[in-house]
């Protein structure tokens, strides 16, 4: 099969065509190299100027401060649950940690392993269709840092705003809206990022640090589990994935060709919105999230059962629509619409979900 479908898996996610086709043309050789990039050295000079070009349209794209550092790193946003509080939480210590979904959950429970875990504010009770206000947010001063999800892609719920933590560092797991919009890193002492949603193929994860925040990593720290490690190694201590860094940067590239995030932003809400809107309108269809807290990578929603579920997403699929079934802890439908879904699938979407409901409903 050539022709593409469309593919709204919440990750390993879409990649925008441009970079695929780029990719697949110097997949054999890289231009002035003579070699595939899946071939070159990570401590070639070709390397070195993907790994730092990619840096640099980083930068660029979320006006990083320059006294963050930009980490390549591997393990997943699952190894970010322990390395942040190994790294950050001092013996002995505590830390806040906000719960609004699955990975939330997760981090937290990674955190428990390590020191004392202050839930400030969760909406399990709620069924995690939200974010708690500010006001929620019970925030103790003494916390080593305040933990949150920006965007949880199983329940499809995300923060519409940065909390108010006071002088307390502020921790961001930022996989699944990276680069989606705006991002006021200064806000954060540190970000990180599963690069599978809105950056990369699977392989790295992004990580943003501020460079005060090194100095907490206790002494004899394993060493590959130290930020002070590869930040004195500049990402590359052991051997990066390669090729998804140069996938990385290719993105990055295509993002600041797109007109950088706000551009990005636009053009995620006017898709949301269209998906959000038919959800609305119908009375079949129910939205999981509630409307001041949606998701605008993530739309998950429900229909009358769970056969009529499956049914949905058996259809789509056949049709082209691939990926729709919500997360088995769930259930449901998500459509995961992130930087590069085309606005002509989501129109391919509802005019699916108004001829199933035409059908079934």
């Amino acid at each position: 099969m050539t022709q593409r479908i469309y593919n709204f898996s919440a990750g390993p996610a879409v990649l925008p065509l441009p970079v695929l086709e780029e990719a697949q043309r110097d997949l054999v050789a890289l231009p002035g190299v003579g070699m595939s990039v899946l071939e070159i050295s990570h401590r070639s000079k070709a390397f070195d100027e993907i790994i730092q070009g990619c840096e640099a349209d980083i930068r660029k794209l979320a006006a990083i401060p320059d006294n963050y550092h930009v980490l390549f790193l591997q393990g997943g946003a699952s190894l970010q649950f322990s390395m942040v509080p190994m790294n950050l939480m001092p013996a002995g210590g505590k830390a806040d940690y906000v719960s609004t979904g699955s990975w939330s959950k997760k981090a937290i429970k990674e955190a428990q392993k390590v020191g004392t875990v202050n839930v400030a504010a969760s909406t399990e009770a709620d069924g995690f269709k939200r974010v708690p206000t500010q006001d929620e947010l019970k925030l103790d001063p003494e916390a080593a840092y305040v933990h949150i999800a920006t965007n949880e892609t199983i329940h499809g719920v995300e923060w519409k705003y940065d909390p108010e933590v006071g002088s307390v560092p502020l921790v961001a797991d930022a996989s699944s809206d990276i680069f989606g919009r705006p991002l006021n890193v200064a806000k954060y002492a540190l970000i990180y990022a599963g690069a599978q949603k809105n950056l990369a193929p699977a392989g790295v994860t992004l990580v943003f640090i501020r460079d005060d925040m090194l100095a907490r990593s206790p002494q004899g720290m394993h060493s590959m589990l130290d930020y002070n490690t590869h930040v004195k190694n500049k990402s590359l201590y052991n051997t990066p994935p390669v090729f998804t860094i140069y996938v990385m940067r290719l993105v990055m590239k295509w993002l600041i060709e797109q007109g950088g995030l706000e551009a990005a932003e636009r053009r995620n809400k006017e898709k949301a919105g269209l998906l959000y809107d038919v959800i609305d309108a119908s009375g079949f269809y129910r939205g999981h999230a509630q409307a001041d807290c949606r998701s605008l990578m993530n739309v998950t929603f429900r229909l009358p059962s769970e056969d009529l579920e499956k049914q949905f997403v058996s259809e789509a699929t056949k049709a082209g629509l691939d990926g729709l079934k919500g997360h088995r802890s769930v259930g449901g439908i998500r459509a995961s619409i992130y930087n590069a879904f085309p606005i002509a699938g989501v129109e391919s979407l509802i005019a699916f979900m108004k001829e199933f409901e035409r059908t079934h409903g």
